[in-house]
């Protein structure tokens, strides 16, 4: 069953997600694209986007890609480990989470996440490991 960006949206209600403004704006088959607000929310302490927040994107875009290649009645998908370089800074604005799909197997799914600004300017690299667990 395919769903909408307006119906994947909808599961955001009440989690994570929510909280951080997190949305995906784009899903393919080879990639998934969400973005998220550069503000009060996603902020640390001195004004500029929390690498925290850059991770908890990352894991999300990660997260809805392997649960989208998946029998979610039989599977259940979860992060196992994520990893990022924090090369730029951002302070206003949305940041973008380009997840590609880099290895596929049966028990993990090993995803690469770009995270940049509005300029294609890079902020985050992140590496998102997904474990296939059965019901």
């Amino acid at each position: 069953m395919e769903l909408s960006l307006k119906e994947l949206n909808s599961l955001n209600k009440g989690t994570l997600m929510e909280h951080l403004n997190i949305s995906y704006v784009e899903i393919n088959d080879n990639y998934i694209i969400a973005k998220m607000p550069v503000n009060e929310t996603t902020f640390q302490p001195d004004k500029i986007l929390h690498g925290g927040a850059n991770l908890a994107l990352a894991e999300t875009v990660a997260g809805l890609g392997s649960s989208l290649l998946v029998d979610l009645k039989k599977i259940s998908v979860r992060g196992a480990q994520v990893s990022a370089n924090h090369v730029g800074t951002a302070n206003k604005g949305f940041v973008f989470a380009h997840g590609n799909l880099i290895h596929k197997g049966r028990y993990t799914h090993v995803w690469n996440v770009d995270i940049k600004d509005k300029n294609d300017k890079l902020i985050s690299i992140c590496r998102i490991t997904n474990i296939l667990v059965k019901k």
